[in-house]
């Protein structure tokens, strides 16, 4: 007797705050019983500690992926298939499975890489929209980001040279700001921007620090740092 394969689900589950997450998100985590969590070389699965405080995960089958920081295409392509392989074990015997995602997962999120494995082999995957970190970072500082007919541009920090970018007109997000701060800020003060920009460090977690005063940025701004800059009034 042939057993229909599980469906695997990317969910967003927004910053941090699990207040945040949508109720969309609740339904289908709460309803699958597979909860596949990205999870850092140290052990560390955010993703999952946000979940936790939305959803009861009793009962439920909680499986660990690990990703790698490398730049190698190789390494990282492995990485991804051997994520895929251990999702794909629960979908074969007929469990759906959800992957939650900081922020949103159509963003810079890992689920991305999985999803093309996994539809690539034939498998059907679900994308569950959550909040973005900047939307969250903007409502934070209480900023509005664009407003009527102006660009917002989203640029990752460390993929190449931040200056060319922020000389654009509009809004500005720059994520994963933490490694680049000098940079940005250099950056912003030659196009006179450094009075319109903002820095939030860890949206909605316990850690949650917020800055606009730049003369004063700490040493040891974490990975999740997010930089707003509003457009010119």
């Amino acid at each position: 007797m042939e057993v229909n394969k599980g469906v695997c689900y990317g969910v967003g589950v927004g910053p941090g705050d699990p207040e945040l997450i949508t109720l969309k998100a609740v339904r289908v985590l709460t309803r699958c019983p597979v909860i596949a969590a990205p999870q850092t070389k140290s052990g560390e699965m955010l993703a999952l500690d946000i979940v936790r405080g939305a959803v009861d995960l009793a009962g439920k089958t909680i499986l660990p992926l690990s990703f790698t920081m490398s730049q190698d295409k190789g390494v990282l392509q492995a990485a991804h298939e051997a994520a895929a392989d251990a999702v794909q074990a629960h979908l074969d015997r007929g469990e759906d499975v959800a992957m939650p995602n900081l922020g949103d997962v159509s963003i810079y999120a890992t689920w991305g890489y999985v999803m093309e494995v996994l539809n690539r082999r034939g498998y059907e995957t679900v994308m569950i929209p959550g909040v973005p970190s900047f939307c969250a970072a903007a409502a934070r500082l209480s900023a509005t980001l664009v407003s009527w007919g102006s660009p917002l541009h989203i640029i990752p920090v460390g993929k190449g040279p931040v200056a060319p970018l922020v000389e654009q007109p509009g809004g500005k997000v720059l994520m994963k700001a933490g490694r680049g701060l000098s940079e940005i800020a250099q950056a912003l003060g030659r196009t006179g921007q450094l009075d319109r920009a903002a820095l939030v460090e860890d949206c909605g977690l316990p850690t949650e620090r917020v800055w606009t005063d730049w003369d004063r940025l700490p040493q040891d701004v974490g990975y999740f740092a997010t930089v707003i800059v509003k457009e010119e009034s």
